[in-house]
């Protein structure tokens, strides 16, 4: 299947969906094969600047193949695109929900950045 990153409000997989990317409260990594979860603390979520683009690249190291997510800006999704991860956005619900539904086919990537979250 594939390798997620749910932006999160919390570590666990019954937090919700945090709309925001770069400044999400946590990145859950979720392997759809072995349904292992891993919740990492955002680091960059109080940066004054350039936090989508440092998510995009931790990410991108991370080996993620899809990005779920409520909005995405133009930088980081230019990040995110040249690292060949696919984004899904307007994204809500508690992450296990969102799990489910990806596995279901339900999300679509988009094609360009929403608006500057």
């Amino acid at each position: 299947m594939a390798k997620l990153c749910i932006t999160s409000t919390g570590d666990m997989p019954e937090a919700s969906i945090d709309p925001r990317f770069g400044r999400c409260a946590y990145f859950m990594l979720v392997d759809t094969v072995t349904k292992k979860y891993e919740a990492i603390a955002n680091e960059q979520k109080q940066a004054s600047g350039g936090a989508g683009i440092q998510a995009g690249q931790m990410i991108a190291e991370r080996g993620i193949e899809v990005l779920l997510t409520g909005k995405v800006g133009p930088n980081a999704c230019r990040v995110l695109e040249a690292s060949g991860i696919e984004v899904v956005t307007g994204v809500d619900g508690s992450i296990q929900e969102v799990v489910e539904a990806f596995q279901r086919g339900v999300f679509r990537a988009i094609r360009k950045p929403d608006m500057k979250a």
